[in-house]
């Protein structure tokens, strides 16, 4: 596949590559932040310290925490995206559409185990939540798979009922608070897909 199928978030204009590696840099600084201290520990300054350079250059790039934030989610989001588009299966193309639902289910559990409370504070912006790029990309990429697998009905609502179970504030409170493994969460997503997709 040369081309998208679905519409690519955060698409924009190419970066100077020097530009570019900065970004990644201080965005690997902030992803790995989250992944060892939790959200609450990703400051400028941190980010700045982890990264190697100066707090004027994490200001200068991302304007504050909060741009940091939405970049960084950005930057997951795009990943994720460029991997059931053009990486191998059955993520990728090339797999049986439901198999790639599957494997969609235990891409996004993996992120939230990783990066939940980002993902839960953006959530919890009502201007986020449902009217996000992410969120349509992947509404949209669920409808595709859903009507390549055969399945009847209202794809685009079926679809949007099928994530809810992939929302990091729900994930997070199956994890930390009932006690519930990630793999176990990956088996109830492909036992739901399973059932949704048997025609």
């Amino acid at each position: 596949m040369t081309s998208p199928l679905l519409p690519q978030i955060g698409v924009d204009t190419p970066e100077r590559g020097d530009a570019a590696r900065n970004r990644r840099l201080l965005l690997d600084a902030a992803a790995l932040l989250v992944a060892e201290r939790g959200v609450d520990a990703v400051t400028m300054d941190a980010v700045a310290c982890r990264a190697g350079v100066g707090k004027g250059t994490v200001f200068r790039r991302f304007g504050s925490r909060s741009g940091l934030m939405h970049a960084l989610l950005d930057h997951t989001e795009r990943e994720l995206q460029q991997s059931f588009m053009f990486g191998p299966p059955p993520l990728g193309p090339g797999a049986d559409p439901i198999d790639r639902l599957i494997a969609f289910g235990h891409a996004r559990l993996a992120i939230v185990e990783v990066q939940g409370e980002v993902l839960r504070a953006a959530e919890n912006s009502l201007e986020f939540r449902f009217a996000a790029p992410a969120r349509a990309v992947s509404v949209s990429h669920v409808v595709s798979l859903l009507r390549a697998a055969g399945v009847q009905g209202d794809h685009e609502l079926l679809a949007c009922s099928l994530l809810a179970p992939l929302e990091a504030t729900l994930v997070l409170h199956e994890l930390r608070d009932l006690g519930m493994s990630v793999e176990r969460l990956g088996d109830a997503w492909e036992d739901l897909i399973r059932r949704v997709t048997r025609c």
